[in-house]
């Protein structure tokens, strides 16, 4: 048997255009084009009868090396810390200060786009520096 090359990571959320777009900034991934006549996903979503409404959302790694990402919408809200999260490899190679230095422009970046800096983790001798954050809705993930 032969092992599985691709796989999906699926979100739960409550926007999922939203939240696409949010990573797709973070991780430099694309969504697909719009159809036509429509500026935004949002306005065709909208513009579909209510039983054809899309209730998820992907975008993917442009070069097809990174895993598509995966936005459905739930009716409840994020209640508990999830059992899996992203870490974003901002500071891959990097160590001690410069490691720091280039997680905390990261970090800027990315509260700027709407994410929650919750903790940075400094270095304590057997681990490298990292930066827990927040998502828009609320999911966390690392940068290191």
């Amino acid at each position: 048997m032969s092992s599985i090359k691709q796989f999906q990571v699926t979100f739960d959320c409550a926007e999922p255009a939203r939240l696409a777009g949010f990573w797709c900034e973070v991780l430099g991934y694309v969504v697909p084009p719009t159809p036509e006549g429509f500026a935004t996903w949002e306005d065709y979503h909208h513009s579909l009868p209510p039983e054809d409404q899309v209730t998820y959302f992907a975008c993917s790694d442009p070069s097809g090396a990174g895993p598509r990402l995966l936005f459905q919408r739930v009716p409840e809200g994020k209640i508990v810390k999830n059992r899996v999260h992203l870490c974003v490899r901002a500071g891959t190679g990097l160590v001690g200060e410069e490691r720091l230095a280039t997680l905390q422009a990261e970090c800027a970046r990315l509260v700027a786009l709407g994410a929650v800096h919750v903790r940075t983790m400094l270095a304590d001798g057997a681990n490298e520096s990292c930066i827990v954050m927040q998502d828009i809705e609320g999911n966390e993930f690392c940068l290191d």
